[in-house]
């Protein structure tokens, strides 16, 4: 699943190209991915069409875009989406699920998802920030991200700190390819209860996280299939920076020891079990 990186450069794309373009008129091609929305796929289309689109936001994995109304169009991504540019009457995408057209404006701007596991819904009066995201927390790289509140919170917790690293009412935007990277940097075990972390500790892996993800922007995100691109349909290539996630068996770059995988959350953990010793079980 995308995660901050990916949707930041999806953001970013977006308020590039888009801000300013007044949506003409939406063509929703299948309902699924507007599902979320109240309103049915003719109303989604009904209260976007007319609007100026005045900003373009991110919190977490979602993004948003204002809309001069007050209202905002909200999206995720899921597994596969993609919004993406493109020049009008260029060939249709095979899973091309919403468009959006924008008069006066050289490009339009389309949903593409294959999975449909993303989706998106005008969020009522939700330009600033929409009510059904207001629960996520703030991410690591946004400037009122609160430390010593998520090192106190984290110091809390009996849960494993990369449980506590996915947990989005605490901490938003980062995924398992990050918090792997994150924890191999800081030498840390993802099962490494939060509550037997030092402040000292919990500080050197946020300054971790931040490096990860910001280092992740810089090129592009990370793209392990053609699904992940940017507006322009353009993959990033931090996979090739990856020191532990996806990389089993393979010598860490620290120590030389292979790096392990285990099950995690459905999921897999990748750690250095030289680096990142396993913590022990207190009696």
């Amino acid at each position: 699943m995308p995660e901050l990186p990916e949707v930041e450069v999806v953001r970013a794309g977006l308020e590039r190209h888009v801000v300013g373009a007044t949506i003409s008129k939406v063509d929703v091609l299948h309902p699924r991915p507007v599902r979320r929305d109240p309103r049915g796929a003719s109303g989604f289309a009904a209260a976007l069409t007319g609007r100026r689109i005045d900003a373009a936001h991110r919190r977490g994995k979602y993004f948003w875009l204002a809309l001069d109304n007050g209202d905002a169009l909200l999206g995720h991504l899921g597994m596969s989406g993609q919004m993406l540019i493109q020049p009008p009457g260029a060939p249709d995408e095979r899973h091309l699920r919403v468009r959006f057209t924008l008069p006066g404006s050289p490009v339009e701007l389309r949903f593409v998802d294959q999975r449909m596991f993303g989706g998106l819904l005008v969020s009522t009066g939700g330009a600033g920030l929409p009510t059904e995201i207001a629960h996520i927390a703030r991410d690591p790289i946004d400037p009122e991200f609160d430390d010593a509140e998520f090192s106190r919170r984290v110091r809390r917790r009996t849960a494993g700190v990369k449980r506590l690293l996915l947990d989005q009412g605490l901490i938003s935007g980062v995924g398992n390819i990050y918090a792997d990277e994150a924890l191999w940097r800081a030498k840390v075990h993802g099962d490494r209860p939060g509550e037997r972390l030092t402040a000292g500790q919990v500080g050197t892996l946020l300054a971790e996280v931040r490096t990860v993800l910001t280092e992740a922007l810089g090129q592009g995100g990370t793209s392990f299939d053609a699904l992940y691109v940017n507006v322009n349909g353009e993959s990033g290539y931090f996979d090739r920076s990856l020191n532990a996630y996806g990389r089993e068996g393979e010598a860490c770059r620290r120590c030389g020891t292979p790096i392990r995988r285990i099950a995690f959350m459905n999921r897999s953990s990748y750690f250095c079990p030289r680096c990142q010793p396993v913590p022990r079980v207190r009696s």
